[in-house]
């Protein structure tokens, strides 16, 4: 078989398997907000354009979260991050899961955690500044 072949070939085929990747297609869902966090203007503004996308019923979804396998991703780690914190849903916690909360955030911001660096990647103005990172953190501490 020539090189010419071979590569068309692989092309054709990889161009098979890429098709039939979209046949799964994910949800792209953004239930009603119940509520939403009560924080000062400043705070709700860092969460809006940090935070939000993955950690509310508020998801903006890009082109590339309805393109396979991106969008499985996507889907994954909005539907985990929904789970671990939403802030559509915030103040149905009780007072224990309310510390625990904003002992997360206090743990993930004061670490660089958060926002994941993969979403950073395609979401630079996601990235929190130190600014942003104090204005989070005296919030959440002052949270309990």
């Amino acid at each position: 078989m020539s090189p010419r072949r071979l590569l068309r070939g692989t092309a054709l085929g990889l161009a098979a398997v890429f098709a039939l990747m979209q046949a799964k297609q994910v949800e792209h869902t953004n239930p009603p907000v119940r509520s939403d966090v009560d924080a000062p203007a400043e705070v709700k503004t860092i969460l809006r354009r940090a935070c939000y996308d993955c950690h509310s019923h508020e998801t903006r979804w890009p082109w590339y979260s309805y393109v396979a396998p991106a969008s499985w991703l996507v889907a994954s780690d909005v539907e985990h991050a929904r789970s671990d914190m939403n802030f559509s849903e915030w103040p149905r916690f009780d007072p224990e899961e309310e510390e625990d909360t904003f002992e997360d955030i206090r743990t993930q911001v004061s670490k660089g955690k958060m926002p994941l660096p993969s979403y950073l990647l395609l979401h630079p103005g996601a990235r929190l500044s130190e600014a942003d990172k104090g204005v989070l953190l005296r919030w959440a501490g002052a949270g309990r």
